[in-house]
């Protein structure tokens, strides 16, 4: 008994510790975030200011929620990678690969060029209600595409591939009948950005992503039984379907929210499970919660980079995130097949 105890007992202990690790690294991006910039800033020299010196009103007004932005919109795309890849039981599942991103980008195009009159309340979610909207709707039909034959990895990078393509012709016809200020932006909101950071943009994303988040977490037990197939998670007690479902709406919730803020931004949700999975296992119990930390880590160290690589210029954040991911991809593909080889 206590030969068997005692493994469990230092696994749970490393995992402990890799989360608590994570939380004090992201307690370090974040200070390093807030400081960082075309104008250097650190806690000492404001503390030396009154509050309502300029220095302050930059670091609270534009630093801070953009700060929180990341972190917030880093965290809802790790646990819905982490969501999707546990739903599909296939680790090369993406938000961005599968295409669900692109649909949630095309219906928050659709709203731009084509606004509804609607309340000022209303109107500040209405790009996040037009991006879960398309998340939903590509979710779904990339869950049925998954469900039908066999070949489910081929299956579903191709249906990835094909609503990628569907999905950026339309957003381009879409750019084509738009006005000036319309397409610049498209073009700022398509490749990633976290410039438009604000204290209401913040509120409005972290009403939506944190408390799906925290969901996904209440679920993590039956998304461990979904590993071991439907009808062996059937027998064990668990609404397969009814899971699912709520599984995919709390991820498209995830991605529409995260797309509607601060545009496409790629590879998070793949990169960061993978190597949380490495460390951690393939508990969602401990796996969510460290690919959230994780993912709140990756896209602030990215969005610093991206604002001080080419400074007083700001790169946007979704290249930098795909010139991370896109590699880490390939080689996820040329090591599944060299295993299938051998």
């Amino acid at each position: 008994m206590s030969s068997i105890s005692t493994p469990l007992r230092q696994r749970v202990a490393n995992q402990v510790w890799i989360l608590l690790g994570l939380g004090v690294l992201l307690i370090v991006l974040a200070v390093m975030a807030a400081n960082s910039g075309a104008l250097a800033l650190s806690i000492p020299t404001l503390l030396h200011r009154p509050f309502d010196n300029e220095l302050w009103q930059i670091w609270v007004t534009i630093r801070l929620p953009r700060v929180l932005l990341a972190m917030v919109v880093g965290c809802g795309l790790a646990c819905s990678g982490t969501v999707m890849q546990g739903v599909f039981r296939n680790p090369l599942a993406d938000p961005g690969l599968l295409g669900i991103s692109s649909g949630a980008a095309l219906f928050v195009a659709l709203m731009i060029v084509f606004p509804l009159p609607l309340l000022p309340v209303m109107a500040l979610y209405s790009q996040m209600l037009a991006a879960f909207c398309g998340s939903l709707v590509i979710s779904f039909i990339v869950f049925m595409l998954s469900r039908m034959g066999q070949h489910g990895l081929s299956r579903l990078l191709l249906a990835g591939i094909a609503i990628n393509a569907i999905c950026g012709a339309a957003v381009g016809v879409l750019t084509y009948v738009s006005n000036d200020s319309q397409l610049r932006q498209f073009s700022l909101w398509s490749m990633g950005t976290l410039g438009q950071a604000q204290w209401s943009t913040l509120t409005v994303a972290a009403t939506i992503i944190i408390p799906a988040s925290f969901a996904t977490q209440f679920l993590a037990r039956k998304l461990n039984l979904l590993q071991l197939g439907d009808e062996d998670a059937h027998y064990l007690g668990v609404n397969v379907r009814q899971t699912q479902r709520i599984l995919l709406l709390l991820s498209a919730l995830l991605v529409g929210a995260c797309v509607a803020v601060c545009g496409i931004i790629g590879f998070i949700g793949l990169v960061i499970p993978h190597l949380l999975r490495m460390q951690v296992g393939a508990d969602h119990r401990w796996l969510l919660p460290g690919s959230a930390l994780g993912g709140a880590c990756l896209l602030l160290l990215a969005d610093t980079l991206a604002r001080t690589v080419v400074a007083p210029a700001e790169m946007p954040v979704g290249l930098l995130t795909a010139l991370l991911g896109g590699p880490y991809f390939l080689w996820l593909i040329l090591r599944a097949g060299g295993q299938r080889r051998d």
